[in-house]
């Protein structure tokens, strides 16, 4: 029998089937998350792109590759379902139709893909009648563009001739005669149409003038003149021209002052309001005058 002596001997002689240090904390680190995820795609996607740059490297290869890969973009983007055949404008009259085609020279077919609906929308409401554009693809190959035209709204004769504008004061077009539409109020002077919803605030206020009203004159580009026929003239303040126009309509409606030999009332100074009679009217007026003095 074995010795306690040869027993202890023989144990301490086995080796030691702990790991080192050195690999326990080399074990635990590759058993990380972050590691592991490395190994497991990190380090094959390297491969790859390295593989991929090595391949790419070659401007031959590079060219083959960009072929190919155009090659098969203009193989989907040319199928008949993406391809556009027809353009039709609604909404517009035939001028205007014919001018929105103008401005879109498209050569048809042509592939959806090529189309630049936004750019197309620009460019049709950069025309001076159009208000708005709505531009989208239909199904069966339709580019619909749906046009609102502007509405003229009145006349503006400016150092050019006549142009017709729209509410805003938007150009709609040019106006070869006044009488191709005498039912639109006029409006004259320089920068008129800037400031055109207030003429047509004004155009409103002097409707109880019925068709004495000639139109609107912009004077110094700050101020505007109410010209009636007979050639009078209502001269508004720059500032509140609503109200001294409603002052002198009341004013009219109850003593009949713009049925009388009246020339100019001047509102401008809104605290001292000024008629100015006609020549006429002036001659009577001395003439009366000398007699009634010749009498005494």
């Amino acid at each position: 029998m074995r010795t306690l002596k040869d027993r202890i001997t023989r144990k301490n002689n086995q080796a030691d089937p702990a790991p080192s240090r050195l690999k326990y904390r080399l074990q635990r680190w590759m058993l990380t998350p972050g590691i592991r995820f490395g190994l497991r795609f990190g380090l094959p996607l390297c491969l790859m792109l390295a593989a991929g740059g090595a391949f790419l490297a070659d401007e031959t290869r590079r060219a083959m590759v960009s072929d190919h890969l155009a090659a098969l973009r203009a193989t989907i983007e040319e199928r008949p379902e993406f391809m556009v055949n027809v353009m039709v404008v609604d909404g517009a009259g035939a001028t205007v139709a014919q001018d929105v085609r103008e401005v879109v020279p498209l050569d048809f077919p042509v592939s959806s893909f090529d189309l630049d609906l936004a750019q197309i929308r620009i460019q049709v409401e950069s025309l001076a009648p159009v208000k708005t554009a709505n531009v989208r693809i239909r199904p069966g190959g339709v580019l619909q563009i749906d046009v609102q035209e502007r509405s003229p709204a009145m006349i503006w004769r400016n150092h050019q001739g006549l142009a017709l504008l729209d509410e805003t004061g938007a150009h709609v077009a040019e106006l070869g005669r006044r009488a191709m539409h005498p039912d639109l109020p006029l409006i004259a002077g320089g920068a008129a149409n800037l400031v055109a919803p207030e003429a047509l605030e004004l155009i409103a206020t002097a409707r109880p003038l019925g068709e004495r009203l000639r139109g609107l004159v912009r004077i110094g580009e700050r101020r505007w003149d109410v010209v009636l026929d007979r050639g009078q003239r209502i001269m508004l303040p720059q500032d509140g021209p609503v109200q001294a126009l409603e002052r002198v309509i009341v004013v009219s409606e109850v003593q009949d002052l713009l049925e009388r030999d009246v020339a100019v009332v001047d509102m401008r100074i809104a605290a001292r309001p000024t008629v100015r009679m006609t020549e006429n009217a002036v001659e009577n007026w001395w003439r009366i005058r000398e007699l009634n003095e010749g009498g005494l």
